[in-house]
């Protein structure tokens, strides 16, 4: 029997909307791709619990996925509001279905509040483009989540806000200078939660575009000088995406095969859906 995945997209609709307009795909449509590559025969639906009256699995809809797997967002969790609540409400039930259950970014944040933590701006500042020298720790070296990581790797990375308050069964397995909470399994109400606050399943491409459309906050906070060097920036990345073999591009931009093989990027995945959803299924009586 295929994998059966639930995609949960963190976005609005207009954010949706404009990652479709800039980029081809919705987020949740994009990492589902993510998953098929990995799975060709998986299915994969989509909810979107931001938007008001979405049509959300109850208890036996999400015990009917082999996982659940949580896509970034534009939110703010600390800004609260219905399309916040209802997305912590899911990954609370979600924990208690038992669900394997995995999530990037905005997903680790949503996994956190949802077991008792909190979210806040990183006082540290934004990541941007990159997460540099995430550093696994003494509980991640063994963790499967990251096998096959070096102890100290780079990822995609967009974020402003990071966990900040850990919530009350957390194993931290990896960080950097920037971000306390790079990857973590939570456990909470019977369920367990893996999750990353990079972004494995962004290709250099997907992350030029968002990049691309974030040329204010670039230049405001000093990662770019003006708008030529932000442009010059950007299609740099496109360039890389497209011949992943440029290494003059590589080092102009600081990048390793971390970041450059597609299957050394999506480890976390990988391993999720290898020693997590898999055995999973398999004690499910679903093999």
């Amino acid at each position: 029997m295929p994998l059966r995945f639930l995609v949960v997209d963190g976005y609005l609709r207009e954010g949706r909307e404009l990652h479709r307009s800039t980029y081809g795909l919705t987020p949740s449509d994009s990492y589902a791709e993510v998953l098929k590559a990995l799975e060709p025969e998986a299915v994969c639906d989509v909810a979107c619990p931001a938007d008001e009256g979405a049509n959300l699995p109850d208890a036996a809809g999400l015990e009917s996925y082999d996982a659940v797997v949580l896509t970034g967002s534009s939110l703010n969790a600390y800004d609260g509001g219905p399309a916040i609540t209802r997305q912590i409400d899911l990954a609370r039930a979600v924990y208690r279905s038992g669900t394997p259950f995995f999530g990037s970014c905005w997903g680790i944040q949503i996994g956190a509040l949802a077991a008792g933590g909190d979210v806040r701006k990183n006082p540290a500042g934004r990541e941007m483009g990159f997460a540099r020298k995430i550093t696994i720790h003494e509980k991640g070296r063994g963790h499967p989540l990251l096998e096959g990581r070096p102890t100290v790797f780079d990822a995609p990375a967009v974020h402003l806000d990071a966990v900040t308050t850990l919530p009350g069964d957390i194993d931290v397995l990896a960080s950097n200078a920037m971000t306390p909470v790079q990857a973590a399994e939570i456990r909470c109400e019977g369920g367990t939660f893996w999750g990353v606050q990079y972004h494995p399943e962004f290709s250099l491409t997907e992350l030029a575009v968002i990049l691309g459309r974030m040329r204010e906050p670039m230049v405001a906070e000093g990662f770019c000088r003006d708008a030529d060097d932000h442009a010059a920036h950007v299609a740099t990345l496109h360039a890389l995406g497209r011949e992943p073999d440029r290494s003059d591009l590589a080092w102009k931009l600081g990048l390793d095969r971390d970041v450059l093989d597609e299957t050394l990027r999506t480890t976390e995945i990988r391993n999720f859906i290898r020693r997590r959803v898999k055995p999973v299924k398999s004690a499910r009586g679903r093999a």
